[in-house]
């Protein structure tokens, strides 16, 4: 189908579809984030020498993309010889790096995997959905939680209350 066609066909530049005077609803404030994030990743990828296309990206790309991040990062992470390193306070100001902080990489990787496969990706070519993203991912957060002395503790699953009483079709009352 020629483009003209397919501009008649959808409406645009006619009055006559409904809400063609109205702008699109604003994106999430996750929709928006992940276009940003998926934005900056194709920058990041153009800016390579030589430029990588998108269709040509691998998980190493990726992994490379994570550790130029943390130029940008917030979160002291301490050397195992500083004098602080194992310590949640420290008493005072040292000279190891700021990184990333690994909720922010893993929150990243899951918009970048969904923003993947949303713009045109195939799930099983996913760079973002690699085992060794996931392997770098556990060992940062391995070892951001020994440099500030936090063991990291996976949060237990709430278990549904409904599935005990699910074969009872009416209220029960508890006796007393």
């Amino acid at each position: 189908m020629m483009s003209s066609e397919k501009g008649r066909e959808s409406g645009e530049g006619s009055s006559r579809a409904t809400g063609a005077d109205q702008p699109p609803p604003p994106l999430s404030r996750y929709e928006s984030q992940k276009r940003r994030d998926w934005n900056t990743f194709g920058q990041y990828l153009k800016n390579q020498r030589p430029p990588i296309a998108m269709s040509q990206c691998n998980y190493n790309h990726v992994l490379d993309f994570l550790r130029y991040l943390d130029q940008f990062g917030k979160t002291k992470v301490h050397f195992q010889g500083c004098v602080f390193f194992g310590q949640p306070d420290p008493a005072g100001p040292c000279t190891c790096p700021l990184r990333q902080a690994w909720g922010s990489l893993d929150a990243l990787i899951g918009r970048l995997r969904a923003a993947y496969e949303e713009n045109g990706g195939l799930p099983e070519m996913n760079p973002f959905a690699s085992g060794a993203i996931r392997v770098y991912l556990r060992e940062v957060r391995d070892s951001q939680a020994k440099a500030r002395g936090i063991p990291y503790k996976k949060k237990k699953k709430k278990r549904n209350h409904m599935k005990a009483n699910e074969d009872t079709s009416t209220f029960q009352i508890p006796s007393s």
